[in-house]
């Protein structure tokens, strides 16, 4: 694993789309996708300019707030639906110049305009999804789909909160950091790479989140799944091994612990 960009990761210091254009460095080559990077920061900047020339005759924070959702989503056609399942292609930042982004870079890539726009702007998770908060003022917010465009109102909201654990007069959006951003991204990556049988590209994706989250017993089982995948049996067993202890009563876990146990037995006899 590359050390410098984990200690990247770590760091405080960088912002999402700084930590995604990283990470996709790491799993594609920072050679190869130079000029698709420099081709969609060139977009990027031409769309925030406009953004800006918009809002900037509005004197109203939350009319230039509106304003400015209203340019990007229908104008520069950001408006999107989900997918079941999004391509792989639409984890990279150059999605952005066919306007194919999965949820978590197209999050970042709207915080930075928003931001650029003179707002500030968080990701924050509200159940079941993570959304952007952009702030008018002291007093008004918006909270939004990134992918959608679609806003919440305060009634929809408190809804939402209600399926919060805990008690709901304590509940508040809260910013979501970039670990957890990253590993929501990987994940879902991951899964996208595993569905190509991209299988080495998503076991870096799984080495990257088990450096920011070691002890998750899904991601131990994954990545036990991807080294039987690329022939390396023998290292998965320690995988499977932990992810059957810590999860005892998973479905998966009893099928993997009748296989271990039969090669435990094979074990023995050889022995």
């Amino acid at each position: 694993m590359n050390e410098l960009l984990l200690s990247e990761i770590k760091s405080a210091d960088q912002d999402l789309l700084q930590l995604l254009v990283l990470i996709e460095e790491e799993l594609i080559g920072k050679e190869s996708i130079k000029n698709d990077l420099a081709k969609s920061f060139e977009a990027l900047e031409i769309i925030i300019e406009q953004c800006q020339a918009v809002i900037n005759e509005i004197e109203a924070p939350l009319e230039q707030a509106e304003s400015l959702l209203h340019e990007l989503y229908f104008s520069h056609l950001f408006i999107d639906f989900y997918q079941t399942a999004w391509p792989v292609e639409s984890y990279s930042i150059s999605g952005l110049n066919h306007r194919l982004m999965s949820p978590i870079v197209k999050a970042a890539l709207v915080k930075e305009i928003v931001t650029s726009c003179g707002f500030e702007a968080d990701l924050v998770f509200v159940p079941n999804k993570i959304m952007v908060r952009l702030c008018c003022d002291d007093e008004y917010a918006i909270v939004f789909d990134a992918v959608t465009g679609e806003s919440l109102n305060w009634h929809e909201l408190d809804i939402r909160l209600d399926e919060l654990d805990g008690d709901p007069s304590q509940h508040e959006l809260l910013t979501v950091d970039n670990q957890a951003l990253l590993v929501e991204h990987l994940t879902s990556l991951k899964n996208s790479l595993v569905r190509e049988q991209s299988f080495a590209k998503a076991l870096k994706c799984i080495d990257i989140i088990l450096s920011l989250t070691p002890d998750d017993p899904l991601q131990r089982r994954d990545r036990g799944f991807l080294l039987h995948q690329l022939d390396c049996f023998n290292v998965a067993v320690d995988d499977y091994r932990y992810f059957v202890e810590q999860c005892p009563k998973d479905p998966a876990a009893k099928i993997l612990k009748l296989q271990l146990d039969k090669i435990n037995l094979v074990d023995n006899v050889l022995h």
